[in-house]
């Protein structure tokens, strides 16, 4: 038995869930969500918690089984919580402002970058553009975002100049020694 797949998933109170065959629709105070599941899986709601279930311990299953529960309860933790994911922009001039809800990056290229965010992403720029956050119920919408932020100019590992996850460590090289004479 999966040890991730076998847990149950609290629904908060607020949220609701309602599993249509393989299509889970969860509901709570910050939106809602929809996901279909592998047919193979089995979503029921029990006793104020959602419970997957799989057809037999073959290697797919299982994998399967730990999977859709890490879904589900990304999506109600959505729901009720939300995601943020926190970038944080080093170098000279290199900022980030919001020009309604959009994203405008200035780091180091002739034109400012302009980042549009999908339905359900949000942004707010903190210490002065320094750093962004961006907030969402979708843990992988919110990711792919944040993403695509820090691609506009990923950390150089000579000056560390760059956007960056709050949490990342960027591995700095020494760069040059000087002229041998």
């Amino acid at each position: 038995m999966s040890r991730i797949g076998k847990l149950p998933i609290p629904l908060p109170s607020g949220v609701t869930a309602a599993v249509d065959g393989n299509r889970v629709q969860v509901k709570g105070p910050r939106g809602e969500l929809a996901r279909r599941v592998h047919g193979e899986m089995a979503v029921t709601e029990e006793n104020g918690s959602l419970v997957v279930r799989r057809p037999s311990d073959e290697r797919a299953h299982r994998a399967l089984h730990g999977l859709t529960r890490s879904l589900l309860a990304n999506m109600v933790t959505g729901v009720s919580e939300g995601f943020r994911r926190q970038l944080e922009i080093e170098g000279t001039g290199y900022r980030a402002d919001e020009d309604g809800p959009t994203l405008v990056l200035f780091v180091g290229y002739s034109h400012p970058v302009r980042i549009d965010p999908p339905a359900g992403i949000t942004f707010a720029t903190e210490n002065r553009g320094k750093t962004v956050t961006v907030h969402g119920i979708d843990k992988e919408l919110v990711g792919q975002v944040a993403v695509r932020i820090r691609s506009v100019r990923p950390p150089e590992p000579y000056k560390g100049k760059g956007i960056r996850y709050a949490d990342e460590q960027v591995r700095r090289k020494a760069g040059k020694a000087g002229k041998a004479r």
